[in-house]
């Protein structure tokens, strides 16, 4: 039961028209290349607090300065009344015109034994460290931590429909082709809706664990106010809630012959098919209980399908041996392809995966369906963690379209 209240949101003070030359997406689906671009884009893009360009000391040095003068200059500056905000993205996916529609919000930060909130991956040290040292310098969230929540009554649609019959306050265009229209909820009946709509629910991390990790410590270190932290909070039953698939470019393994064979070998239903966009296609339409596409660079692919019972002798909870993710590195990538989980390669979009393929960059890629939500939320009130790269939320939401600031605070004293 995620206790949400309204907060003064600390917005960039440049018309709409300048809104797609000063956001970023968040901090790590932003590669070294789409880095310097947007450095070079504008000065005061916000990429420049969420991912600088110095390493160490001299970043977190420079994240800090850079934030408190753009306060100062008021480039950022606070809205005049604390309120809820309703973003509506709008995005073609598969040649269909899609819209997902969130609240953004404080909310308190929770321990999973609490079941407020549920998460279902690990964090990593390394990152974590990375975002709690922007939090310390900065005192404030850039990124919402990205929330579904169960509204089978559709009482969410309720609440958002009126408020978006409005002028947004914020409207822009992101280097995806993203349309985001951001509206105001200061009336205080839509604010109590929401808050007793979100406080009768669990909610689900979908994208964000690392900054849930951080504003966890933030609230060890600093004391209960410090347990506020910016959300987006989305319905699973929205129809704009969409989950793309990582993809595994292997840099070691078979042949597709010799792929196909092992396959084969072990009882999967294997479908040779003519290339990478073909086997892709196939394996998002599979309804078989594991599926996976497999494709070489000098052309040729196939299909491989498996039922439930080949996961069986898996060590493992029932809601992580239903994962396609889980299936493929436990029974498959070792034990039949040979391959060490160092020689694999992410990527989160087919046309990745098929440039490397045209350049030869891989051994074999491997297409993956994207995770169905009931499977996330099953592995979540697991208190499991799914494998690296299983979900891929789109589209992601944009880091300084609000920003989030947290009360300074000393260090709370220690018994």
């Amino acid at each position: 039961m995620p206790a949400i209240r309204p907060f003064a949101a600390v917005r960039y003070a440049v018309p709409d028209g300048e809104l797609g030359r000063v956001l970023a997406p968040p901090y790590d689906v932003i590669p070294p290349a789409y880095q310097r671009e947007l450095y070079a884009r504008d000065p005061r893009n916000v990429v420049r607090l969420v991912l600088n360009d110095k390493a160490g000391e001299a970043g977190y040095r420079e994240v800090a300065e850079t934030y408190a003068r753009w306060r100062a200059e008021g480039l950022l500056a606070s809205d005049p009344e604390p309120a809820l905000y309703l973003l509506e993205q709008e995005f073609a996916l598969a040649g269909e015109r899609r819209r997902r529609r969130g609240l953004l919000a404080r909310f308190r930060a929770e321990d999973p034994a609490t079941r407020a909130v549920l998460p279902h991956e690990h964090t990593r040290p390394g990152p974590r460290e990375d975002r709690y040292r922007v939090l310390l310098a900065t005192r404030a969230n850039f990124s919402p931590i990205f929330l579904m929540f169960p509204d089978a009554g559709r009482r969410f649609q309720a609440l958002a429909g009126p408020a978006a019959a409005g002028p947004p306050l914020a409207t822009y265009t992101d280097d995806a082709g993203v349309a985001h229209r951001l509206w105001r909820l200061a009336d205080s009946g839509t604010v109590a809706g929401a808050a007793e709509l979100l406080g009768g629910v669990t909610a689900y991390i979908a994208d964000g664990h690392h900054r849930y990790a951080c504003a966890l410590r933030y609230r060890e270190e600093f004391g209960p106010e410090g347990a506020w932290t910016l959300g987006y909070f989305t319905p699973l039953e929205d129809g704009g809630l969409c989950v793309l698939p990582y993809h595994r470019l292997l840099a070691a393994g078979p042949s597709l012959p010799a792929a196909r064979g092992a396959l084969v070998a072990k009882g999967f239903r294997v479908a040779e098919v003519e290339d990478a966009k073909a086997a892709a296609a196939r394996v998002a339409r599979s309804s078989a209980a594991y599926a996976f596409g497999l494709a070489a660079p000098q052309g040729g692919a196939l299909v491989a399908e498996a039922g439930a019972e080949q996961a069986r002798e898996l060590a493992g909870a029932d809601s992580l041996r239903a994962l396609d993710t889980f299936f493929f590195h436990e029974a498959v990538l070792g034990p039949l392809l040979g391959v060490a989980a160092e020689a694999v390669r992410y990527v989160h979009s087919f046309e990745e995966a098929e440039k490397d393929l045209a350049a030869g960059a891989c051994r074999l890629a491997v297409l993956m369906r994207g995770t169905p939500l009931a499977q996330i939320v099953a592995v979540a009130e697991a208190g499991e963690s799914m494998p690296a790269k299983s979900t891929f939320f789109h589209p992601k939401l944009p880091s300084g379209l609000l920003i989030h600031e947290l009360p300074p605070g000393r260090r709370a004293a220690r018994a």
